[in-house]
């Protein structure tokens, strides 16, 4: 049986105000670019940061994340990495590699009304739970 895992999880400050759009089904697509800094001892003993900027993507996210993902914002952010490429203006086909958004918390003054966004639904449907079954002890490999 093949296994395999796409998880990321990052916290980092927002680069610049999300922006949303709307596909021809009516999905809203936010988009947002996250910062995460990454500290170690430079080979002279001082230290060093090193910035990483990650393109991310949110399909369906309330009101409140698209008023709330501003410039400069800590968020958590849980997800899973997705490839594409696309030909740009001038016909060059670009790559990017961005986070699907599965769950986003706001970190920073934390309200009541502050939701935590968990990827449920998707162009108006109910993800459902996987269909499970349980294997006899006599059917597994070990």
């Amino acid at each position: 049986m093949a296994f395999s895992l796409n998880r990321i999880m990052l916290i980092g400050n927002l680069g610049r105000d999300a922006e949303t759009r709307f596909t021809t089904n009516n999905v809203s697509v936010t988009s947002f670019t996250l910062a995460t800094t990454f500290s170690y001892k430079g080979k002279d003993g001082n230290w060093q940061k090193e910035t990483t900027w990650h393109n991310v993507v949110g399909f369906n996210l309330s009101d409140y994340y698209k008023e709330n993902l501003k410039k400069g914002k800590k968020f958590y952010v849980e997800g899973r990495l997705t490839k594409r490429d696309y030909t740009d203006k001038e016909g060059v086909k670009r790559y990017s590699t961005d986070v699907v958004v599965e769950r986003l918390i706001p970190l920073e003054a934390a309200s009541a009304e502050a939701p935590t966004y968990n990827a449920q639904t998707f162009e108006g449907g109910e993800v459902s739970e996987p269909d499970v079954q349980t294997a006899d002890n006599e059917d597994l490999p070990f």
